[in-house]
């Protein structure tokens, strides 16, 4: 559900890709996705969040990153609850 309010914010947001960057290491990722499709000589740290689809935001995110998420769905009309 939450996958599908998010795409009422492209018109707002824009995503970018870190392998698209000059140093993408600066920007390592929160958590890896769609884990249950990778290729078995793909290694992931441990460490690392890992999930077989996708993930609960509010599991994941900060709550720095919640609060300007729910800043973001109020300026685009959608109900922050």
């Amino acid at each position: 559900m939450e996958q599908l309010l998010l795409r009422g914010l492209r018109d707002r947001v824009r995503f970018l890709r870190v392998g698209t960057l000059d140093d993408p290491d600066q920007m390592p990722p929160y958590v890896h996705i769609f884990t249950c499709s990778k290729q078995p000589w793909i290694i992931l740290p441990e460490q690392d969040p890992q999930v077989d689809v996708f993930y609960v935001i509010e599991e994941i995110w900060s709550a720095k990153s919640l609060e300007r998420l729910a800043t973001l769905k109020i300026a685009a009309g959608i109900s922050a609850t």
